[in-house]
């Protein structure tokens, strides 16, 4: 406890200095009559006439705040009654000019940035960037600069061109694209950046310090922008989808005997009620061009998060997103969220069942009928969003002409709303989510419904440097008893496990359970940031049917402080140093887990990077491990983490990272190491290599339950896992519209059990008073079960399962993509997707070719054609 004072008197002490706050820039915009050309080269009257109006005086932000920058830029805004023209000038040597190119939102190369906060809210801003090749990219900021949404496509144009002088860029920006108030005299927030890749040197024309607390915030003033009116946007995107699906051929299995051919039809489209809320819709979406999740096992029994990359729910995303413990320092539980959109369109939930010489086909997703999201802000700083999707039943067919029922039909609804105030320095926000599910037998193991709200506070002062947060959340749901019995018995809650705070009711048809955050920090104003704070989720707290929720029953304190460099010191660019560590309860009381890590990570001015870290985990008890058994101590591990980075800015740099863990008597090894190799051989052409191979011996895992009369036995083991992956991407830019990609990631995994034993003393040390080792006899059923001996005569008494495996897996997706016009785009799609699982009777390179590539992995051809209709 004594720690924890310090370190928060160490945070107040700190608030008494602070950096005083930069003198606003302010550039003048010009309304012109001319419509310039979009042709990159500024010669066009429109760009003379306003002659006098070039702002320049940029500053360096990298590598040295507040510094000349090497090279200068010159910009200068015009407008009429549709558009907003943005001008620049980018004074450079032209043979040094990077003019590297690749698709739509790659930031590669020398490029030129104009933001704009146009709702002037300190807080949110649209960004529009154009490189020296002419590859347009763009972002909607939020959150001060915390968040960058890069699923917003907006419809603008822009050219860039070499000159003399260096080169230039000229944007054409539609008013529709952008929101602002009705006022006849526009105010604006203004931001233009620059980047210089031989020097990986940013300059800023409005100057931000390194410490700043915040981005958008710190922005300067665009004025002279009068008498225009806020305009409705109108988007529509018809799309044709025609699909070919190859596969090896089953004759007796009807589903399997032919390829498969399909063609589908659907419309994404956004309205603008206003200029401040849009409409945005989708009717029967496609998502057959997105990137392949990851590879990933898990063998913990707890579910995976991926990241959306769909872009009906990636685009806004901010104003749905509702993490409600996301500490600066991260953790385990910083995915924990009342809104995981990769809960619709799911995979079924439900399982099939098959008489002999029957087969099905099972959907691997669900469709999505519709979604629609109203979302906005307001001049008086009212965001809010409101989302609702509905999916069909989903049926798996059978060969003797019957269906089962997997998914039932499905409404999702979710809505939130967050409020400035005070100057846009205090928040206060809600949320509420819902699932709803028609009710049928075969399915009455889900919920019927799912209702979840919560409520957020943020409050920043001293110029945003310091804040305190808070969030509270509630969860409530209902269904059969069967229903809520499964809930209390999955791997988030446990009830099962015999604690004293909680037991499994299987009569009960609801749970409603809570959770929250505390949190203060500082974000900037100096060398030192740092943040404490305390999250909690109560046993029946239960987010998963909308939401996303790793572990219930728990209460755990966070605490990181960092040191870092403003500017560069003798052989760095900057520099940084942390301190962190979590302490975890359940909410019987009793302390589960302590861990404390101490880093420091470093970029040269030669631009190469490292990181190093230690870590320590001295007190570890788990109370998932046996999956519904008893809370069991783990021996204690520490251990170190890495990575070095080569210079990004060459044509060839390679990446290196790892960790490793390790422990006291009885603790597993872990060895992880990922190798990254990146070539550029030409401007349009980027390839790079990333295999991994991760290495764990000897970690106590579970494998199942023995029922012995009114007594439950758990059978544990000693797991030896090797996991190797090599993860393949080819970028080929033909030019700024047009692209060919390649990505291919083999996989494959192999654990194998050995010194199997019974949990006898599970708060024990590991020592034989823990667990009691049994005696393999024999194998059986051609290796699937092991027979053992449980008493000790020599005698095999029962059988367990011999868990062993080798899981291979190899996704891989090429994608043509050509933008034909703006916000128009053809795509051609090569994907395959294949899994495979066996013993694992040879090494890891052998059973990925074996597994893998000695198969017919089938393939699936997709063509795609939008156009996009707007005004």
């Amino acid at each position: 406890m004594e720690n924890k004072n310090l370190i928060l008197y160490c945070f107040i002490l700190l608030s008494f200095f602070g950096n005083s706050q930069e003198v606003l820039r302010n550039h003048w915009a010009t309304r012109t009559s001319d419509e310039p050309t979009i042709d990159g080269r500024l010669t066009d009257k429109a760009w003379s006439d306003a002659d006098g109006n070039w702002s320049s005086d940029f500053v360096q932000r990298l590598p040295n705040e507040g510094a000349q920058p090497s090279k200068q830029t010159y910009f200068k805004i015009l407008y009429d009654d549709t558009f907003l023209y943005v001008g620049v000038q980018c004074k450079d040597e032209v043979e040094n000019i990077n003019r590297w190119m690749s698709r739509r939102d790659g930031y590669n190369g020398d490029w030129v940035e104009i933001i704009l906060d146009t709702y002037h809210d300190k807080r949110t801003a649209f960004s529009f960037t154009l490189s020296s090749a002419g590859v347009k990219s763009d972002k909607y900021i939020t959150l001060n600069g915390a968040e960058e949404d890069m699923a917003w496509n907006p419809i603008w144009y822009a050219q860039s061109a070499l000159y003399a002088e260096g080169w230039t860029a000229e944007m054409k920006i539609p008013l529709s694209q952008l929101r602002f108030s009705k006022e006849e005299i526009q105010t604006w927030r203004l931001q233009v950046q620059r980047r210089i890749l031989r020097n990986e040197e940013l300059s800023l024309w409005q100057r931000v310090p390194q410490d700043a607390p915040g981005w958008v915030s710190e922005f300067g003033i665009v004025k002279g922008i009068n008498g225009i009116k806020p305009q409705k946007q109108l988007e529509l995107q018809p799309f044709i989808v025609g699909t070919l699906e190859t596969f090896e051929k089953i004759p007796d299995n009807p589903f399997q005997n032919s390829n498969k051919q399909a063609l589908n039809f659907g419309l994404d489209g956004k309205v603008g009620i206003t200029n401040d809320i849009t409409l945005d819709f989708t009717i029967n979406p496609d998502f057959g061009q997105v990137e392949a999740d990851p590879s990933a096992i898990a063998l913990d029994g707890f579910q995976l998060f991926f990241q959306e990359q769909r872009p009906f729910f990636i685009e806004n995303k901010n104003i749905f997103d509702y993490r409600f413990s996301s500490p600066i320092i991260g953790g385990p539980y910083s995915s924990d969220n009342l809104f995981y959109s990769r809960r619709i369109g799911r995979q079924p939930q439900g399982s099939v069942s098959l008489n002999e010489g029957e087969f099905a086909d099972i959907p691997q997703r669900t469709a999505i009928l519709g979604a629609i999201k109203l979302s906005g802000k307001t001049r008086k700083g009212l965001s809010f969003g409101v989302l609702e999707s509905f999916t069909p039943k989903v049926t798996a067919e059978i060969s003797d002409g019957s269906s089962q029922l997997t998914e039932p039909q499905t409404n999702y609804f979710m809505a939130r709303v967050l409020q400035d105030l005070n100057n846009r320095k205090t928040f206060i926000g809600g949320i509420f989510t819902s699932v709803i599910r028609a009710e049928q037998p075969e399915t009455s193991f889900l919920h019927k419904s799912a209702k979840t709200g919560g409520l957020d506070f943020l409050h920043q002062w001293q110029d945003r440097n310091w804040y305190v947060g808070a969030n509270l959340v509630m969860s409530h749901v209902n269904g059969s008893k069967e229903a809520i019995r499964r809930t209390q018995l999955s791997i988030p809650h446990l009830f099962q496990r015999g604690a004293g705070h909680i037991a499994l009711d299987s009569t009960r048809t609801s749970l409603t359970g809570t959770g929250g955050d505390i949190k203060l920090g500082k974000a900037g104003s100096g060398n030192i940031q740092g943040e404490l704070g305390v999250t909690w989720r109560s046993p029946e707290l239960d987010l998963n049917d909308i939401g996303f929720l790793r572990e219930a029953d728990l209460f755990q304190h966070y605490t990181g402080i960092s040191y870092r460099s403003i500017n560069s010191f003798g052989i760095f660019r900057n520099a940084k140093a942390t301190y962190q560590h979590w302490l975890n309860w359940d909410f019987e009381g009793k302390l589960n887990y302590v861990d404390w890590d101490v880093s420091a990570e470093a970029t040269f001015q030669n631009n190469w990077s490292s990181a190093f870290g230690y870590f320590s985990q001295p007190h570890i008890f788990s109370k998932s491990l046996l999956q519904g058994g008893p809370r069991i101590k783990l021996t204690d591990q520490h251990g170190f983490w890495w990575a070095l980075n080569t210079d990004s800015r060459r044509k060839f740099f390679i990446t290196y990272s790892g960790w490793t863990k390790t422990g006291g008597e009885g603790s597993y090894y872990l060895l992880e190491n990922t190798l990254g190799i990146n070539y550029q051989p030409l401007d349009r052409l980027r390839i790079s290599v990333t295999p991994k191979l991760t290495q764990i011996k000897h970690r106590l895992q579970y494998n199942e339950t023995l029922i012995n009369g009114m007594d439950n036995q758990y059978v544990v083991s000693l797991l030896d896992q090797n996991t190797l992956s090599l993860v393949v991407r080819a970028d080929v830019t033909i030019g700024p519209n047009i692209s060919l990609q390649y990505y291919a990631e083999p996989f494959i995994s192999q654990g194998k059990y050995n010194r199997f034993a019974l949990v006898e003393n599970p708060l024990q040390s590991f020592t034989e008073e823990q667990l009691n080792p049994l005696d393999i006899i024999n194998t059986a059923s051609s290796g699937t079960k092991l027979e053992v001996d449980m008493d000790s005569d020599g005698v095999g008494d029962a059988f367990i399962r011999n868990s062993d495996f080798s899981f291979a897996q190899f996704r891989s997706n090429l994608v043509y993509r050509w933008e034909y016009r703006p916000g128009s785009e053809l795509f051609l799609v090569w994907s395959q997707n294949f899994n495979d699982t066996a013993l694992p009777e040879n090494g890891l390179v052998s059973s990925l070719r074996e597994q893998i590539f000695s198969q017919n992995l089938g393939s699936t051809f997709l063509i795609k054609l939008t156009y996009r209709f707007h005004r």
